[in-house]
């Protein structure tokens, strides 16, 4: 099993844990996170976009000139793709993006992206995050002292998870999330993973 340090808001560490095997010990098949990646990127595409072919295009019914006789090149209509105002050939019409993945491959993928923070040391996991009131200083404070400056994902389970959304979401490049909201995008996205252990915990019951 995994064994990773507990650490406290002030940054010192308090003890440790044991990961689950199933979840954060696992093979980092890379294959299978980009291909998770790739599906959910294609999935939040609304596929609406469109534009107007030859047969669509208003207007140029008629022939601008004749075809012979008056030296310039010979042409049929004035909405032909060449001209400005014209048809678009080949243009983007409105589809569906969607991939679908079985369940299997995309827990797979999510456990070898949490499997991968492990090995990088990338996944900090704090005894507690919580706050009386939200406050985006102490949440500053918070990740100056865990070294998580950067790109950071917060996820925290329990009734305090408000207060520290509330706190989180103005920092740019942290985002805060809960454990029945984790997805591969997210973990592969961002730098560090902030995670509490009571939210580790309901990960791996997710997972497991």
């Amino acid at each position: 099993m995994p064994k990773v340090a507990v650490y406290n808001v002030q940054g010192e560490q308090v003890g440790d844990i044991e990961l689950k095997d199933a979840v954060f010990g696992v093979p980092v098949n890379e294959p299978v996170i980009h291909q998770a990646v790739v599906a959910q990127l294609a999935n939040r595409r609304q596929g609406t976009h469109s534009t107007k072919s030859r047969g669509e295009v208003s207007g140029g019914g008629r022939k601008p000139w004749r075809q012979k006789g008056t030296g310039r090149a010979r042409v049929g209509s004035i909405r032909s793709p060449l001209w400005r105002g014209g048809a678009i050939t080949f243009g983007p019409k409105p589809r569906d993006y969607r991939k679908r993945l079985p369940k299997k491959v995309k827990r797979l993928a999510i456990k070898s992206a949490l499997s991968a923070k492990v090995e990088e040391g990338n996944l900090i996991v704090l005894d507690e995050l919580s706050f009386e009131k939200p406050k985006t200083k102490e949440m500053v404070k918070v990740l100056k002292a865990l070294n998580a400056e950067g790109k950071a994902l917060v996820i925290t389970e329990g009734k305090d998870n408000k207060n520290v959304v509330l706190s989180a979401r103005n920092i740019a490049g942290v985002k805060p999330l809960s454990p029945e909201n984790i997805n591969v995008v997210d973990i592969v996205h961002y730098d560090k993973l902030l995670i509490t252990k009571e939210a580790v915990r309901k990960v791996e019951e997710v997972l497991a």
